[in-house]
């Protein structure tokens, strides 16, 4: 069967990692890219490689994101693909948890997953086509985000619009994180994970993946 044909995508929380990756094999795709971070000077170098549009967007803010999505429309399109990447955690015993710092996590994860995935939906259920992305992964806030995901493809799939969920379960490799010696694939390269991504993004309409699973082989389920 064919895979399913995008044009446009928007990689939000974007950065130098598993987001870059995933702009350099949408952009092979011939898909054109656009990247929305809290700072997008950040992605210079991925931008020029590409060609892809950036845009200021703090992810867990209303305002931000509906002014996104608004600028998208005059200027590049509304987004076929939306990848929803943004993410923050704050560790340590329950008991010792800035409250604050918790929120901020839930606000992150879960209620910027939704903003995005609102206005992505808006744009893509007229045209009874298109792909939301969010990315998971095991932490409070990406539980949340986990349940948005199942509500949505309940509601989505049917109306032609592919709703996934992808849990990234171990550590990713990057210029700042490398592989212990002797350990080889003990981290997660970014470009197997966007290689997974493509394939859920381009799966026919008979065989949708609702959610799927990355981990390294060394990492324990």
């Amino acid at each position: 069967m064919p895979t399913v044909k995008f044009d446009t995508a928007l990689i939000v929380g974007a950065g130098s990692g598993l987001s870059a990756a995933l702009a350099r094999v949408l952009a092979t795709e011939g898909i054109k890219v656009a990247l929305a971070a809290r700072t997008p000077a950040d992605l210079d170098g991925v931008t020029k490689e590409i060609g892809a549009k950036t845009f200021a967007c703090d992810a867990s803010k209303r305002t931000d994101v509906e002014k996104l999505f608004a600028d998208l429309d005059g200027s590049f399109g509304a987004p076929e693909i939306v990848i929803y990447n943004p993410s923050y955690r704050t560790r340590g015993p329950i008991a010792e948890l800035d409250p604050a710092e918790v929120e901020k996590a839930l606000m992150t994860s879960a209620f910027g997953g939704f903003l995005v995935g609102q206005q992505a939906a808006k744009r893509m259920l007229p045209k009874k086509h298109g792909c939301i992305v969010f990315t998971g992964a095991f932490a409070m806030g990406k539980f949340a985000l986990r349940g948005l995901a199942q509500s949505m493809s309940r509601e989505l799939h049917p109306k032609g619009i592919h709703v996934a969920h992808i849990v990234i379960d171990g550590g990713i490799k990057s210029e700042r994180r490398h592989e212990e010696a002797g350990k080889t694939a003990s981290l997660l390269n970014p470009t197997s994970i966007a290689a997974t991504y493509l394939h859920v993004i381009h799966q026919p309409h008979s065989a949708w993946s609702a959610e799927v699973e990355l981990r390294p082989w060394v990492e324990s389920f």
